[in-house]
């Protein structure tokens, strides 16, 4: 079973902002093109707070081996929560512009 952990939308210029929400933490952020990627290996996105502006997590550009459609792996890491990884997904109902991170379980 998937765990949403962020709702998102999509903004014209590539952004995507919303609400990082668990139990503990509930968050505005934006995922935001790394427009200067320094090498291969760096993140496509950096994920920041919103009210803050304090870096807290990356996204690359990944494609899947099962389908080879494209989606975003993200990295969110801060104290109170430690390091969580998930992937960026259509939301549920198919609305355009609407994405969710889905939570990936290290079980």
């Amino acid at each position: 079973m998937a765990t949403t952990i962020a709702t998102l939308t999509e903004k014209t210029d590539g952004t995507l902002e919303g609400v990082f929400a668990t139990i503990r933490v509930n968050a505005p952020i934006a995922l935001i093109p790394n427009a200067n990627k320094a090498s291969e290996e760096a993140p496509d996105y950096r994920i920041i707070h919103r009210k803050t502006g304090f870096e807290i997590g990356a996204g690359w550009n990944r494609v899947s081996r099962q389908t080879g459609e494209e989606y975003i792996s993200t990295k969110l890491e801060a104290p109170e929560i430690g390091v969580i990884f998930g992937n960026v997904a259509p939301a549920p109902g198919g609305e355009p512009g609407r994405k969710v991170i889905l939570w990936n379980s290290p079980a």
